[in-house]
C-alpha cells in the first residue's frame, strides 16, 4: 500500500443467482466485477477490492466483507456515501456499510471464522426459487443432527474438497453445526475458522445421505477417515447456501 492511501472495508449482501459467484472471472458476471465498477465510477479513480472469501456460482450471501484503498484526498466522509454507491449497482447487491480500518487491516487473512446456512425446503414455494433447495422425500432430521455432531469433531476434510484445489491443509475448527426447523423448512449452520472449496454443499449432500437412511454414523466415520471425495455424499444445490457471517478481531456489529 502506498503512503497516500487510505484502507476501507466494505459490507454487503447479494444475490447470487445471476452471478457466476463473487470472484472476477473471464467472459463471465461476477458480483466483484459489478462492484469494482460501481466504485470506480463513483469514486473516479480505479478501485480493486479483495473479498473475505469466494462464492460459487449461485451462493448467495447475507454478510459479506472485502476491503479497497483509495487516495486520500478521495476518501472525505466515504462512510456517508453508502447510498449514492448503491445507486450505482444493480439491486441483487446491496452495500450495508463502509469504514475505515487500519492500513494493513485484510478482508481475508484477519477473517476469524465464518458461519455458512443451507436452505432446504419439502413443498413447491415460488417465492424460494433459486433461494432454497426443493427436496421431495423424507429426512430424520435427528440422525442428521447427530451426524453433524461427528462430522464437527473432526478436524481433517478432505474428504469434502475439490481436488487440486491450492491450499496447504484440509484442516478446518468447526465450532457449529445443525439443522433448525423453520416452518416448512431446514436450515443447516455450520460455522468454521475456514472452510474448504464447496465444502459446506458437500458437507450437507452427505448428511442427507444420513437423513436418507443410506448410511449410519459408522459409515459416515468411515468416509471422513478415508480423506476421499470420492466417497463423500455428492455436492447439493447452490441454490441454497447463504455466506451469513465473517467475524474479525477489529469489527464490531456496529461501526
Amino acid at each position: 500500500m502506498k503512503l497516500d492511501t487510505q484502507r476501507y472495508f466494505i459490507e454487503l449482501a447479494y444475490n447470487g443467482t445471476p452471478y457466476h459467484g463473487w470472484q472476477i472471472q473471464p467472459n463471465a458476471m461476477t458480483v466483484q466485477e459489478c462492484l469494482d465498477k460501481a466504485l470506480s465510477v463513483f469514486f473516479r479513480q480505479p478501485v480493486i477490492t479483495l473479498g473475505c472469501g469466494r462464492t460459487d456460482t449461485g451462493v448467495h450471501a447475507t454478510q459479506f466483507f472485502a476491503h479497497f484503498d483509495l487516495l486520500t484526498e478521495s476518501a472525505f466522509a466515504i462512510e456517508q456515501k453508502v447510498n449514492s454507491i448503491n445507486s450505482l449497482l444493480p439491486y441483487t447487491i446491496a452495500i450495508k456499510r463502509i469504514f475505515r480500518v487500519e492500513n494493513d487491516a485484510h478482508a481475508r487473512f484477519h477473517a476469524l471464522s465464518r458461519a455458512y446456512q443451507y436452505h432446504l425446503h419439502f413443498h413447491k414455494d415460488p417465492f424460494k426459487l433459486d433461494r432454497s433447495w426443493l427436496y421431495k422425500g423424507n429426512l430424520d432430521v435427528e440422525a442428521m443432527n447427530e451426524a453433524a455432531k461427528l462430522i464437527a469433531s473432526y478436524t481433517d476434510f478432505s474428504c469434502f474438497s475439490k481436488s487440486n484445489t491450492q491450499t496447504f491443509t484440509n484442516n478446518c475448527k468447526i465450532t457449529e453445526a445443525h439443522f433448525d426447523r423453520v416452518d416448512d423448512a431446514l436450515v443447516f449452520t455450520i460455522r468454521a475458522d475456514r472452510f474448504l472449496r464447496n465444502m459446506v454443499r458437500a458437507v450437507v449432500g452427505t448428511l442427507i445421505r444420513v437423513g436418507k437412511k443410506e448410511i449410519d454414523l459408522v459409515e459416515l466415520a468411515q468416509i471422513m477417515e478415508s480423506k476421499d471425495r470420492r466417497n463423500a455424499g455428492q455436492s447439493v444445490p447452490a441454490c441454497g447456501l447463504y455466506l451469513v457471517r465473517v467475524d474479525y478481531p477489529f469489527v464490531t456489529a456496529d461501526v
